[in-house]
């Protein structure tokens, strides 16, 4: 048992997750590199001239922040719809994470709601939820902002907006998140924050970035939350 996850939930009320990574590698089926490839298409099809950097962007996610900075919301919203629909496809062969299951049953044994909070689209994260049978289980999603990527995380927006939704205290949640984003963004926000690092490369960074306890299997979030149980 982690002590330091211990000692962090006895103070928390509402467990906030991301999406991909904690609970789903969502692009586990339909490779993130080839659904940037096909933004990129979009994007010329729009007629953007498309720099090379940007033509072999690995990350969906980040195609869409750079469309969005360019500034032309017709093209941004082309980009965002095409993501949104790749998402759908892909939730459908998202290989859920270790554990992941286990941590949402678990904080709601504990009497602690659970919400998403997502850089993917809010439809795209429903419908995994419910093909899993976790949706009732999660009070609330709150995805990516439709057209908006300056609103994504690391951006707080979408974390104070799970946390008022919740109707808890900033400093009574915490987010359990596997990037920088999700730390920057919890930290921005004032909430706590474990980083499931999920590959060994990111413990350090996690410590570095202010993760209040940083973990590497979900399973440890899991044992912490049914051992508090037991204890209450």
């Amino acid at each position: 048992m982690n002590a330091d996850l211990g000692r962090l939930f006895s103070g928390i009320g509402a467990v906030l997750l991301d999406f991909d990574g904690p609970v789903c590698s969502i692009f586990a089926g339909y490779p993130a590199p080839q659904v940037a490839a096909e933004l990129v298409d979009v994007l010329r099809r729009c007629g953007v001239e498309v720099p090379s950097d940007l033509a072999s962007e690995p990350d969906p996610l980040e195609v869409l922040r750079r469309t969005g900075t360019a500034g032309d919301h017709s093209v941004t919203r082309a980009v965002e719809d095409a993501l949104c629909a790749a998402e759908r496809r892909a939730v459908m062969t998202a290989e859920p994470t270790p554990y992941g299951r286990e941590v949402i049953v678990a904080a709601r044994q504990a009497g602690m709601p659970v919400a998403a909070v997502s850089n993917n689209s809010a439809g795209a994260v429903a419908a995994y939820l419910a093909a899993h049978r976790l949706a009732e289980r999660v009070s609330l999603v709150v995805g990516r902002a439709y057209a908006e990527p300056g609103r994504m995380k690391p951006n707080p927006e979408p974390i104070l907006q799970a946390v008022r939704s919740l109707g808890e205290l900033p400093a009574r949640c915490v987010l359990i998140g596997d990037s920088l984003s999700d730390i920057e963004g919890a930290r921005a926000a004032g909430v706590a924050v474990i980083g499931y690092a999920n590959r060994p490369a990111k413990v350090d960074v996690f410590r570095l970035a202010g993760a209040d306890v940083v973990v590497t299997s979900m399973g440890e979030i899991a044992a912490a939350l049914i051992n508090f149980t037991g204890g209450h």
